[in-house]
């Protein structure tokens, strides 16, 4: 049914986000310790800032992510164009019972709503098929994108800087996971929390985690496919986009003090002292 069609493109794309933003968050950790550890890093800063050091990488590890979503987007709508094209009768049957069932919202002739749906359920073999494509109708494919490359690109932004802050403390890779651990927690809490957000999409629980910076990246783009009110979808893109700014000057503060520590196990009480100097 429309439900669980909705659920899977909803969960799907969440899942996508959390992957990604773990992926390419952690190609880029990865790549400021290597630079760290090699040293290669303090021949680079001679030519430019720390902070410019920071983004280059960030951005671009980014960009590859974005082109790789970009031909994905672009061959999943080939497909379904290619199978709109092969079955026109199933998609105007599934439009006609969209258009149907809209138009049952506002009061009109039940009666006649629900014969001309069975006789359009009627004109088409495979029942389940129509459904599918009905459910697929009904999702605002051109919004839903649109929110997972708005989300996609500013979540990851604002995590990567992190990472990249997170790259810089350490020395080995085993050693940053005192760092990691605070960054992975909303994420995952955020998936582990998806089945409630199920049962009521529009609830507290769920409007919260959507707004939430750290954790509507992938509690919005899960939400969408249900309906999201306007409001809540401006207000969460316009924190997320605010938030984006100042976790990128917090990482680059401590990225400019920890790249160029070496052998010297940091705390957070170190972290906190290079603030309030």
């Amino acid at each position: 049914g429309f439900l669980e069609i909705k659920l899977l493109a909803g969960a799907l794309l969440a899942l996508i986000i959390f992957m990604a933003i773990f992926m390419f968050g952690g190609q880029v950790m990865q790549g400021v310790m290597e630079e760290k550890q090699s040293r290669i890093v303090e021949v680079i800063m001679c030519s430019v800032k720390p902070f410019q050091l920071m983004m280059g990488k960030v951005v671009g590890i980014g960009l590859v992510g974005l082109t790789q979503f970009l031909l994905w987007v672009l061959l999943s709508g080939v497909a379904l164009l290619g199978v709109q094209l092969s079955n026109p009768d199933l998609f105007e049957q599934a439009m006609a019972r969209q258009n149907l069932s809209e138009v049952a919202t506002k009061g009109t002739d039940m009666m006649a709503q629900m014969e001309a749906a069975q006789a359009a359920q009627d004109a088409v073999a495979n029942s389940a098929a129509l459904e599918l494509v009905q459910g697929l109708v009904a999702i605002n494919f051109p919004l839903l994108v649109t929110m997972f490359f708005i989300y996609f690109l500013f979540g990851y932004l604002l995590y990567a800087s992190l990472f990249a802050a997170c790259g810089a403390l350490v020395d080995q890779g085993t050693d940053g996971q005192q760092f990691t651990l605070p960054l992975t927690v909303p994420l995952l809490l955020t998936i582990l929390l998806l089945p409630a957000m199920v049962n009521e999409p529009s609830g507290t629980l769920s409007t919260w985690l959507s707004i939430i910076p750290f954790t509507s990246p992938i509690a919005m783009v899960f939400r969408i496919p249900f309906g999201v009110p306007i409001v809540q979808v401006v207000l969460s893109v316009v924190l997320l986009v605010i938030a984006f700014p100042l976790c990128t000057w917090v990482a680059s503060k401590i990225y400019r003090r920890g790249i160029l520590l070496y052998g010297k196990k940091i705390s957070y009480k170190d972290i906190f002292s290079w603030f309030r100097r």
